[in-house]
């Protein structure tokens, strides 16, 4: 009975909520697309020109934001490249190159790394989490270990002047993910955009500009992620 009147509640939400109606409205995959819409409008972080890798991007409302934001519109040419990466399968996105795997396997990598024919990544962007138990120590180690593995995705693959972008939950373990962050970006900034329920513990770290330059390069074979 009680997860039927959580399920009823959280139904009874999702439908009223505003984000999900303008996502509709503005055919967009998902209400996700307005947390990096408002990311992006204070930070500036996707330019024309950019090569944009969005990490976990099923079901690709990032994708499509990033693609908008290149000048991909009704009448408009991206000016860039945009690569998505997720283990669940993506309906196609103009424009966007979609690799299906795990960005930490070996053969995902080198297709991605082939495709980049050696050139560096502008930014990364990942809105990925993981399967939830509802244990909150065990749950925040498992958000822990996929946002070290997008820093080390981004630190294998950025340019020197590059950002990340990344979602993670604010409390166990949170305070030594931002010093993670500081060791590895010159600024280092929580967001917590408007679309981001007031409920949540979701927030969103940004990092920019690597304090260490970037592993990647063809003179360089840097060690695999860990899996």
């Amino acid at each position: 009975m009680a997860k039927n009147r959580f399920s009823k509640a959280w139904l009874h939400d999702h439908i009223n909520d505003p984000y999900v109606k303008l996502a509709q409205k503005h055919q967009y995959r998902s209400r996700a697309a307005f947390k990096l819409i408002g990311i992006d409008d204070e930070e500036r972080l996707i330019r024309p020109g950019m090569t944009v890798v969005d990490l976990g991007a099923t079901p690709g409302s990032w994708s499509q934001v990033i693609r908008e934001r290149l000048g991909g519109g009704a009448q408009g040419a991206v000016r860039g490249q945009i690569f998505a990466i997720d283990i669940l399968p993506m309906e196609p996105v103009a424009d966007v190159t979609f690799l299906h795997g795990d960005f930490r396997d070996d053969a995902v990598l080198a297709q991605f790394e082939s495709l980049l024919q050696g050139a560096p990544v502008d930014l990364v962007l990942s809105d990925m989490a993981p399967n939830l138990s509802g244990v909150g120590l065990a749950d925040a180690a498992r958000m822990s270990h996929v946002v070290e593995l997008a820093l080390e995705f981004a630190q294998r693959h950025l340019q020197p002047t590059g950002s990340l972008l990344v979602k993670c939950f604010h409390g166990s373990g949170y305070s030594q993910l931002v010093e993670r962050f500081k060791e590895t970006f010159v600024r280092v900034v929580p967001k917590k955009p408007k679309a981001s329920r007031d409920a949540s513990a979701e927030t969103f770290l940004l990092g920019r500009t690597l304090k260490v330059p970037s592993r990647s390069g063809p003179d360089h074979n840097p060690p695999r992620l860990s899996r």
